[in-house]
């Protein structure tokens, strides 16, 4: 395991969560969007997270066959959803993009987007950014307490 293991492995969760951010953001800012480029409401997207795999080992020669690689290398976006839950149908029948004919005549589609829910995952990937900055921040403690231990 190298001397910036640990800074890399929070890196990565400090990307992955200002990405996260962004799409909590993007998703508040649209949460009362009704027609969109596509054609139809805004959908609320999501990050899908897994668990970074890059093949480095860091198993040496003395280090015995049955020990494990360690727990990861850190975190990667595997990919941005959007989330297909049912739309929100709110009657107004003189909005532009009142639905004008069959069962649902006089309603709009508005976003899925639930904003206490956004809210409370924007807390939570806030949260984790700082975090991921705190283990950063006590290697780099870490490291300047080892040099002046070789001082």
């Amino acid at each position: 395991m190298g001397l910036f293991t640990s800074i890399n492995i929070a890196a990565t969760g400090m990307s992955a969560e200002r990405l996260r951010t962004d799409v909590i953001s993007d998703n508040i800012a649209n949460a009362s969007t009704t027609r969109t480029q596509d054609g139809g409401a805004f959908r609320r997207s999501r990050v899908v997270l897994a668990q970074r795999e890059d093949g480095i080992d860091w198993r040496t020669a003395f280090t015995p066959e049955g020990l494990a690689r360690g727990p990861g290398s850190g975190v990667k976006v595997t990919s941005v959803e959007k989330d297909n839950s049912d739309l929100r149908l709110v009657y107004d029948p003189t909005h532009p993009d009142a639905i004008t004919s069959g069962p649902k005549a006089g309603y709009v589609e508005y976003p899925n987007v639930n904003i206490v829910t956004e809210m409370v995952d924007l807390i939570s990937a806030s949260r984790s950014y700082e975090a991921n900055a705190s283990v950063i921040q006590g290697s780099k403690e870490m490291f300047m307490q080892a040099l002046e231990i070789g001082r």
